[in-house]
């Protein structure tokens, strides 16, 4: 272990980053916790109580863990920057017709830069959060790899993260099991941990009713967006849509369109206020383009027509991809045809169990 061994801790409250903290400590590190009020919930218009990273209970679990472990804990506000731009860019891309992904911008543009901010604050040489994914250096390169647990795996989270803060970014969990760290914490006693129901909203939305929260966000712009129409391949009407940004592409449920064989939605034109449905064996395609990269294991992709793992959502399988580069973008060829690619959605590319590259699907 380096002689720097200072670490800033992102709790959440939950077990994932409390085990974290307590690995790190039996390591020898220095530890100091810290949690982040991203986002107050009632601030959204939304009936449901408060659940989550941000809610007071979670932060006061937090910070109980620290006291137990007797580390120093501090509370961050960050609704400002968080507000600003994670939750501008959700409404935005939505009202665009694409379909973004909050937690890998966060990741990318607030939590890191926050967390690296107080570290220096605080005399701290490395941050740790609790994520499953694990990293090393090599070849001059911080490589993001998959956790051991591959149900857990989230690297696919972690691919806009910068060179620099990967350097600085330490995931105790990345070798572990998850029900491995559940053990741990009862047998720290952290039994009420260990049992806390894991939540996979987006944050700022714990009643995962997102059509809400875009109409309460847009002030009004979303009524105006009704009446819209529902159209197949062909240009015929069928149907009327509720506003375009409420539907996602592979959505079958929901579209009160009968028409005697299953629909799907499979392009959003958010210019012409229409969304267009296929039956399933068009909503699969053989490629796609993807920009705003961010390269992880090389600068840039090592071979023309490499054979790459591509995912193209959270928990998604994988798919063989032949990948070129076009200059700030790759075009992937995949070996069998993908269901329900979504533009404004995260592409991560991997060699192996390494994270090559990421970005944001275009088409």
């Amino acid at each position: 272990m380096s002689s720097n061994n200072k670490v800033l801790v992102a709790m959440s409250g939950g077990v994932d980053s409390s085990v974290a903290a307590v690995l790190l400590k039996e390591q020898g590190y220095d530890i100091v916790g810290i949690t982040m009020k991203t986002w107050d919930y009632a601030a959204s218009g939304g009936n449901r109580k408060e659940t989550g990273c941000c809610s007071l209970d979670s932060i006061n679990d937090a910070r109980a863990v620290a006291v137990a472990l007797d580390f120093p804990h501090y509370i961050i506000d960050i609704r400002d920057e968080f507000g600003t731009f994670v939750i501008d860019n959700f409404v935005e891309e939505y009202m665009a017709g694409r379909t973004p992904n909050p937690c890998v911008l966060c990741n990318t543009h607030i939590k890191w830069t926050a967390l690296l901010k107080r570290a220096d604050q605080l005399g701290c040489d490395f941050i740790a959060t609790g994520h499953y994914a694990r990293v090393r250096k090599e070849n001059d390169r911080f490589i993001v790899s998959t956790g051991e647990d591959k149900n857990k795996d989230q690297s696919y989270a972690l691919w806009g993260l910068s060179q620099s803060s990967l350097a600085r970014s330490i995931f105790p969990l990345g070798s572990h099991k998850k029900i491995d760290i559940k053990l741990k914490a009862k047998k720290l006693g952290f039994e009420e941990l260990a049992n806390k129901p894991e939540s996979y909203e987006i944050c700022f939305i714990p009643d995962n009713d997102y059509r809400g929260f875009l109409k309460r966000k847009v002030n009004g712009v979303a009524e105006k967006l009704k009446n819209g129409e529902f159209i197949l391949e062909s240009g015929e009407v069928v149907g009327t849509h509720e506003g375009y940004p409420f539907y996602t592409i592979g959505q079958r449920k929901g579209l009160g369109v009968a028409l005697g064989y299953p629909v799907y939605v499979s392009e959003i034109k958010s210019s012409e206020n229409k969304v267009v449905l296929s039956p399933l064996d068009k909503l699969s395609q053989r490629s796609m383009k993807v920009g705003k990269l961010n390269f992880i294991k090389y600068p840039f992709l090592p071979d023309q027509n490499a054979r790459l793992m591509t995912t193209i959502r959270y928990n998604d399988e994988g798919h063989y991809a032949v990948v070129t580069q076009e200059n700030d973008t790759l075009l992937a060829n995949f070996e069998e045809p993908v269901f329900a690619i979504a533009p404004g959605q995260s592409a991560v590319f991997y060699e192996g169990d390494d994270v090559v590259c990421g970005g944001i699907i275009e088409r």
